[in-house]
């Protein structure tokens, strides 16, 4: 029979609908049976493409003997992290307390009132390299419960009093800052990077080697303020190893989790919206600021992939797809010798096998993953053709591999679509089709932004998930500066005023939301549920934080509206985290770059013209197609009030002689009026 979780719309919980384990969601009715019951509540905490929680779900909790344990002994909740990111932060920085590290599956044990007081990630069926056996845990924290109950609430106090002063502040070591923000951090922080990077094979520190796109934004952005070759360096290294490399799907474009070697070939190979999203602006910036096409292949390749795989028919993206399939890890993925024949000819699958590393032994269990270890150039001239004919076959031969796989069982799709990660993927969306030119991305980025404002809005109000009509859990922090940054972007590349008025909206419910007294953003709505501590976590990890984000949207709409609040708001945060940026750089990835946005004297263009001229056009394009990370640029008639909102840069401007004309404006002072794209060019390229 379904246990509780068959009534659920998250796909990971629905994953567990069928398990002996006696699960409930979380939420009061867990709760209240814990505290009724006395009893421990057993929280496992993962995601739908997490392949070690599927080990584990195989392992133990599809075992009746085990499952019968847990439901003994403990209240079992399970809960989907992506769903709820505010009590994933709590509880993983509960269990990094107790051990030093963390992951998923996360595994913690409660008290009934919810205070943590034991836990760890995956834990075996049997003891295997210093992992206990689950049953053996199960036991040894029921026994403490029952026999050594104030040890045990001893332990919860001090876990959550840890918890609690690590979410008051700044990082634990670097105190809050106070006036301004350290100018010096930005060249600072590029030497500490410098000192983990691998000039070999790019990424920073060891294996396994994560993207990391919102520090290569940073050095990408950098390196455009200060001309620092360094950055530059750095950055296109890790972009050119990791497109070549396996973590790059060479097929159906996108890109996996992360690499678990130090030379990005074997991936995990689970693909997660905010990935991909977050790469696809990468690659575009990078081939606004060096011009190399190969970088414009790469982010349209991976636009390519979140329009046709993540695409959903409503107008969102779903958040990812898994790294099993036939219950085998990267089996879609990978190739054989003979596959290739089967599907290419022999005489072509060995040219296509020769570039992309297809051999008998394999490089990844008996099998191949895709991946070009050699210059292509290089390959060309050694089987005696050109490299564009090379190029070409190369090209068809994919088309025809894409086919053949396509044949095969997909990896399961999470198809629950989240705010923030739409909001993350429908920015990217609309800056690389602004800067490569390709208005049907843009088209696609209006259609996501309009399905989440219009399906994920109550009210005033956002919500963090959507699934089968529904949408639930209010939104986060994150929700509102994802969103609204993606606003801000539509709006840069379209000049559609609605656009204007949802990013002041999503400012505006930041500061009333989120925004405290003491000066700190929390991650969850100050009148939402009521958690052991309030989620608060500054760290820009796999995806930017929702401080950073927050502080980003007000930058940016502080700059377009003149709003001394939200800039009032953006210095005293930079400020505060001055401190901990310059100490912990890595993790700041998005936060450096709102700084040195901030610390960047604003580009302002404005265009005066209707928005369907085509003289307006040409030169809102060669605006956009630049890189010019601290721009303000606005479109419309000198005149133009929307919804009430005012642009201040467009008042006292006027069309010369009734043509579209552009003004470029740096520390208060405005350019002559600038009519042929050509001037506004040199103009704009001018330092």
């Amino acid at each position: 029979m379904p246990n509780r979780l068959a009534q659920e719309t998250s796909p990971y919980l629905l994953q567990h609908a069928e398990n002996p384990v006696d699960w409930y969601s979380w939420g009061e009715e867990a709760l209240s049976r814990a505290v009724a019951e006395d009893r421990p509540i057993l929280l496992s905490i993962g995601y739908s493409a997490c392949h070690w929680c599927h080990v584990m779900e195989r392992e133990s909790f599809e075992n009746p003997d085990t499952a019968a344990l847990m439901n003994e002994w403990f209240v079992n909740v399970k809960v989907d992290r992506e769903e709820r990111p505010d009590l994933d932060s709590i509880y993983m920085r509960a269990v990094q307390s107790l051990t030093g590290g963390g992951g998923w599956p996360l595994t913690v044990f409660l008290t009934p009132e919810g205070r943590p007081f034991f836990g760890g990630t995956y834990f075996p069926p049997e003891a295997v390299q210093g992992r206990p056996s689950f049953r053996v845990v199960l036991q040894a924290v029921q026994d403490a419960f029952q026999t050594r109950r104030d040890e045990v609430t001893r332990t919860a106090d001090e876990i959550v009093n840890t918890i609690r002063r690590s979410l008051s502040g700044s990082l634990p070591g670097a105190e809050a800052g106070q006036g301004e923000p350290n100018r010096h951090i930005p060249e600072r922080s590029l030497i500490s990077l410098a000192s983990t990077f691998d000039p070999v094979q790019g990424g920073f520190g060891p294996a396994p080697k994560f993207p990391q796109p919102t520090i290569l934004d940073f050095l990408l952005r950098h390196f455009s303020r200060t001309r620092a070759e360094q950055a530059l360096t750095m950055a296109a290294l890790t972009l050119d190893r990791m497109a070549a490399g396996g973590m790059h799907d060479q097929l159906g474009g996108g890109f996996h989790r992360y690499s678990v070697d130090s030379r990005w070939l074997v991936p995990h190979f689970e693909k997660m919206l905010y990935d991909n999203a977050l790469l696809l602006g990468v690659y575009s910036i990078a081939y606004q600021v060096t011009g190399d096409e190969r970088y414009g292949e790469v982010a349209e390749q991976t636009a390519g992939y979140l329009l046709a795989d993540l695409g959903s028919p409503e107008g969102g993206f779903y958040s990812a797809r898994d790294a099993d399939s036939e219950g085998e890890e990267g089996l879609f993925y990978v190739w054989t010798p003979d596959e290739l024949a089967q599907a290419l000819g022999s005489e072509e699958a060995v040219l296509f096998g020769r570039c992309y590393d297809v051999s008998a032994p394999g490089n990844f269990e008996g099998r191949s993953i895709l991946h070009l270890p050699h210059d292509l150039e290089a390959v060309a001239s050694s089987v005696g053709m050109s490299l564009d004919e090379l190029t070409a076959r190369l090209s068809g031969d994919r088309d025809t591999l894409l086919q053949a796989r396509a044949k095969r069982t997909h990896p399961h799709r999470d198809e629950k679509i989240l705010a923030d990660w739409n909001g993350l993927a429908i920015r990217a969306l609309a800056e690389a089709g602004a800067a490569l030119g390709r208005r049907e991305l843009i088209r696609a980025a209006a259609d996501g932004v309009a399905f989440v404002l219009g399906s994920m809005r109550s009210g005033q109000r956002l919500f963090h998930s959507y699934k089968d009509g529904r949408a639930r859990i209010p939104g986060f922090l994150a929700d509102y500066g994802a969103v609204g940054n993606a606003c801000v972007s539509l709006y840069e590349a379209t000049f559609d005023p609605r656009w204007l008025k949802e990013a002041r909206w999503a400012a505006e419910a930041i500061l009333s939301l989120f925004w405290q007294e003491d000066g700190i953003f929390l991650d969850a709505p100050s009148d939402g549920e009521e958690l052991i501590v309030p989620p608060r976590d500054l760290t820009d990890g796999a995806t930017p934080s929702g401080t950073s984000l927050a502080v980003d949207l007000l930058l940016r709409t502080g700059r377009l509206f003149d709003e001394a609040r939200y800039l009032e708001v953006v210095t005293h945060t930079l400020a505060r985290e001055s401190p901990a940026m310059e100490r912990f750089p890595a993790g700041f990835g998005r936060l450096l770059s709102v700084l040195d946005s901030y610390l960047a004297e604003p580009v302002e263009v404005a265009i005066i013209a209707s928005r369907d001229d085509p003289a307006a056009d040409a030169l809102h394009q060669v605006v956009m197609r630049r890189y010019i990370p601290n721009r303000v640029v606005v479109g419309g008639t000198s005149t133009e009030v929307e919804d009430g909102l005012a642009l201040p840069l467009l008042e006292g401007k006027t069309a010369r002689d009734g043509v579209a004309t552009a003004y470029v404006c740096r520390g208060r002072s405005c350019s002559e009026p600038i009519t042929e794209p050509d001037i506004l060019a040199r103009e704009l390229d001018f330092r």
